[in-house]
């Protein structure tokens, strides 16, 4: 045999061998995904006479305001689709025209659609503004604090986005409502792409969701920053975003966008799967713009990566006589002072102060701590039977112990 034919022979061995790793990983994935499913039919949902649950996503783009190939029809069909009660959007501004008016407002099917901006101050520190306006193309020009005064002044949810690249922790522009602590879009960046392409190869037909989930990591270095901000006295919310685009793919279409080829790999029906804000709500209160907005501010809202199972329920309160407090709100410290913490599901339920672990339980559904110093207190949980050890499934809002 010719010694061309038997590196390409050689080759195509170590290609073959080396496909193992992805096969099998393709495996894993499916007995996951079965796992999911019998937990989910299994779940005990937390019953609350009080609030109500709803869950939908936040800082979403469409084609309206560039960067995103989605459109509206694609984005109604994916909220109905995943039942989602909200779809916070965050469009890029434009000098020629209000993005946040033009896009979806209002109530669409069950959906209920709020149009915002994501802006830019001009030392580049970037937030989500909720609901949006016309002037959002202006925001390049002002500083971060001004900025953040005249939105809130303005009676705007102020939301701080890719924390991670923020710069105005220091100098007084403590004006926002809310941190970003997790995004989608910053985690799929850390994805190893050549090793991506494999998986994806493998896996994502049969199972888009648990592919890209793989890669979820606890954002170590936003909840930290998190951390700090609320012990040091700032009242802010954690959220975390899909930051969607569905702009990741190959088409081939003709001048009137009729495709002969569309490969999409962030479609919003998969993306909006993965992570998800929940968002609680008197049950004699209808779920509005005005309604929704006001309950993300006041923290009273936890991050679900429902990939992993169905979060809506999960419950989080400090309790003493005559008194019961929400995440996100702030509560006196007394002798008597409990939290207590359910979910839907079996899990393993980490508690923080101040950003310092206190205290952990493993496979419970339900789990309490006697409080006895003052401090922020919140809750990770993990599903540690999926062997995603190092993604939360849940992270809660704080509550605030004075």
């Amino acid at each position: 045999m010719k010694r061309w034919k038997k590196i390409i022979l050689i080759l195509l061995f170590l290609f073959v061998v080396g496909q193992i790793p992805f096969v099998y990983r393709r495996c894993q994935l499916g007995a996951v995904q079965q796992k999911i499913n019998e937990s989910n039919t299994n779940r005990v949902e937390v019953k609350n006479d009080s609030f109500k649950t709803y869950r939908g996503v936040i800082h979403v783009h469409t084609n309206l305001g560039g960067h995103s190939a989605g459109n509206f029809n694609e984005l109604i069909r994916a909220a109905s689709s995943n039942n989602l009660d909200f779809v916070l959007l965050t469009e890029h501004p434009s000098p020629l025209y209000d993005t946040a008016k033009q896009t979806l407002n209002g109530k669409f099917g069950s959906t209920l659609f709020v149009g915002g901006n994501e802006i830019s101050s001009k030392q580049g520190d970037r937030f989500l503004i909720l609901p949006g306006d016309a002037d959002a193309n202006k925001d390049t020009t002002e500083d971060t604090a001004p900025l953040l005064s005249r939105e809130k002044q303005a009676g705007k949810l102020a939301l701080i986005t890719y924390p991670e690249k923020y710069q105005a922790w220091t100098t007084g522009a403590q004006n926002f409502d809310g941190v970003e602590v997790y995004s989608l879009h910053t985690n799929a960046k850390n994805f190893p792409r050549f090793l991506t392409f494999f998986d994806y190869f493998w896996s994502f037909g049969a199972y888009p969701e648990l592919t890209m989930a793989r890669f979820f990591e606890r954002p170590n270095g936003n909840l930290q920053k998190f951390d700090e901000l609320t012990a040091n006295g700032k009242r802010a919310t954690l959220f975390g975003a899909s930051d969607a685009h569905s702009n990741i793919g190959l088409s081939l279409s003709d001048r009137a966008n009729h495709d002969f080829l569309k490969i999409q790999v962030d479609r919003y029906e998969t993306v909006f799967r993965l992570v998800r804000l929940h968002v609680l709500l008197p049950q004699t209160e209808e779920l509005t713009q005005e309604s929704l907005l006001k309950a993300i501010a006041d923290g009273h809202c936890y991050i679900a990566f429902d990939v992993f199972g169905e979060a809506n329920g999960f419950d989080f309160r400090a309790v003493k006589t005559n008194e019961n407090k929400l995440m996100g709100d702030e509560i006196a410290l007394s002798e008597n002072l409990i939290l207590t913490a359910r979910a839907p599901l079996v899990a393993r339920f980490v508690l923080f102060r101040n950003g310092e672990k206190i205290q952990e339980s493993a496979n419970v559904a339900e789990t309490t701590f006697a409080v006895h110093q003052a401090g922020v207190y919140r809750f990770e949980i993990y599903l540690d039977a999926l062997n995603f050890t190092n993604a939360p499934w849940i992270l809660s809002n704080p509550i605030y112990v004075r």
